[in-house]
């Protein structure tokens, strides 16, 4: 490799500002492996926060900037090899479109936050300029950068489950358990339970779609209709809190899934479980680093993360020796160590090596994005089953 593809790679960060949650896990997962810098952003909507953000991360004033506008403006008129190599959007989901398709169209390669945007057709704008322009595009559905979770793609994959009749996949929180929005002390319930910056969904489109994103990438199948119910439990709420949909998938299997954010008392409970005619897989999210297995003609087995016996996906996505705890900035950290094998690829002119460049693409961010409408869809129809 050259030194071009050995220096760190440089990013800017477009919101992630000072209050923001998600920003600060963005950039403490790309610090994590000493590849990628921060070096420029527009951090806030408003620019006397973005630049105060700025500051308080040491960014350079000439690349501190208020807007995002200014941010691509500047990065456009800087030579190579100061530029950035990737912008990361961690905004409400509302600015993800323009931020990204304005990054995108200059040739620059992109990470953005979840949901990736708000309708399908931009969704398919996005595709259509990434494929255009040849960028890497990658979307930060974290939980898939889990090692257990690779070792359960791999697992489903190669048949040892064999064929796949049952799904049941849940992503269960309480934080949205009272009407919480409003009242000036929730930033995060103020965005996600607003139309405007959210989207036509509320739980589904913020959790719904992770639990979307993780059958699809474990288990490869395509849904082929649904049925949705979904419901606003807290008065006063325009978006909803709770959803319950029964999925069919092409080939014969069955799904249920639930995304809520009214279930009081509880945190962050993601959990799937995938049954075929050879036996069940369990994973929850709360205890990341076990994956259960459940063959119908032997004892069920515990896998644990940073074993020798893991596949080389899962094994790769472990820093530490196990037993020794790795979890949800780790998980952040393996999509991003994916988009800068990628990338790194591309700087040195060749294919990159499919199980390093590991990471969710703009395809299923998009495909996110139909779930979300086509749930919607359902929810809104009298009809028992929605096709896709």
């Amino acid at each position: 490799m050259t030194d071009t593809t050995l220096r760190k790679l440089r990013y800017a960060m477009v919101g992630g500002g000072r209050d923001a949650f998600i920003g600060a896990v963005h950039r403490k997962a790309m610090a994590l492996d000493g590849q990628i810098e921060f070096v420029a952003g527009a951090l806030s909507s408003s620019p006397d926060k973005a630049r105060a953000s700025g500051r308080d991360l040491g960014l350079a004033d000439d690349r501190n900037h208020g807007d995002w506008q200014t941010l691509l403006a500047d990065e456009l008129k800087r030579p190579a090899d100061e530029r950035i190599d990737f912008v990361s959007i961690v905004t409400p989901n509302h600015v993800h479109f323009p931020v990204a398709q304005a990054f995108a169209d200059a040739g620059f390669h992109v990470v953005c936050d979840k949901p990736l945007v708000h309708t399908r057709d931009q969704a398919d704008a996005l595709v259509a300029t990434v494929a255009k322009q040849g960028t890497v595009f990658g979307v930060t559905y974290n939980y898939t950068g889990y090692p257990m979770v690779r070792q359960a793609r791999e697992m489903v994959r190669s048949g040892q489950l064999g064929d796949i009749r049952k799904i049941v996949v849940e992503y269960n929180q309480g934080w949205l358990a009272s009407h919480v929005e409003g009242s000036g002390s929730n930033k995060q319930a103020d965005w996600r339970t607003d139309p405007a910056r959210s989207g036509a969904a509320g739980a589904i489109g913020d959790i719904g779609s992770h639990a979307e994103n993780l059958v699809a990438s474990i288990t490869g199948l395509e849904i082929e209709s649904l049925c949705a119910d979904l419901t606003a439990h807290v008065p006063g709420r325009m978006l909803d809190d709770d959803g319950s949909l029964l999925l069919r998938f092409k080939g014969g299997a069955r799904g249920v899934l639930i995304a809520s954010q009214i279930s009081t008392g509880l945190e962050n409970d993601l959990r799937l479980r995938i049954s075929g005619s050879l036996g069940t897989l369990e994973w929850h999210q709360e205890q990341p680093s076990q994956l259960v297995h459940l063959p119908h003609d032997g004892p069920k087995r515990i896998f644990t993360r940073g074993g020798p016996w893991l596949c080389e996906a899962a094994r790769r996505a472990s820093r530490l020796p196990t037993g020794h705890p790795e979890g949800f900035i780790e998980a952040f950290a393996n999509i991003y160590a994916g988009v800068a094998a990628d990338i790194r690829a591309r700087l040195a002119g060749q294919p990159a090596d499919p199980l390093a460049a590991d990471y969710p693409r703009v395809e299923d961010g998009a495909r996110g994005v139909r779930f979300i409408e086509r749930t919607v869809a359902s929810a809104q129809s009298q009809l028992k089953w929605t096709p896709w």
